[in-house]
């Protein structure tokens, strides 16, 4: 085969594994063992897989939480929880969603607060992929608020422990 047809073959192969790749949702590959434990509070994590979250670094280190809770903990104070870690070197963050339990971004979610359904560790920020699903949880489950990602800071997160 020529130079000249195997360049483009090589381009479309290329273009192609990395949309499968993105397609594969933050949660490509990102599933605890049964020793993983949640850098903030210590709790073995494959315990709670329905509140699974997990954070890679771009060096391909992961750790995993038994919730979103804790992965904003350690989220907004990352060098706390790891020294020689840094916020800047996560390349994806995933959550649970509550209803299909399928791995989501939580920079795409919808998050209730306040309501009576209890994660691993009491209160928890409950993630929806929509605001349809995350307002009639609200509805059904008394929830405080819909906040995204971008709300949710430390203050926050004490007023749920």
């Amino acid at each position: 085969m020529s130079r000249l047809i195997q360049l483009p073959l090589l381009v479309i192969f290329c273009l192609a594994l990395n949309c499968s790749a993105a397609s594969a949702g933050p949660a490509a590959a990102l599933n605890p063992s049964a020793k993983d434990k949640c850098p903030v509070c210590g709790m073995f994590v494959a315990k709670f897989p329905n509140w699974v979250a997990s954070a890679k670094f771009r060096d391909g280190t992961i750790y995993f939480f038994d919730g979103p809770k804790d992965l904003f903990s350690y989220y907004l104070d990352t060098s706390r929880y790891t020294p020689g870690k840094r916020q800047a070197d996560i390349t994806v963050l995933a959550v649970k969603e509550y209803y299909s339990l399928k791995m989501i971004d939580p920079r795409t979610a919808f998050f209730v607060t306040g309501s009576d359904v209890y994660g691993p560790m009491g209160h928890e920020l409950i993630p929806f992929l929509s605001e349809k699903d995350a307002t009639s949880f609200k509805v059904d489950h008394k929830g405080k608020q819909i906040i995204r990602f971008n709300a949710v800071s430390k203050q926050l997160l004490k007023t749920l422990n």
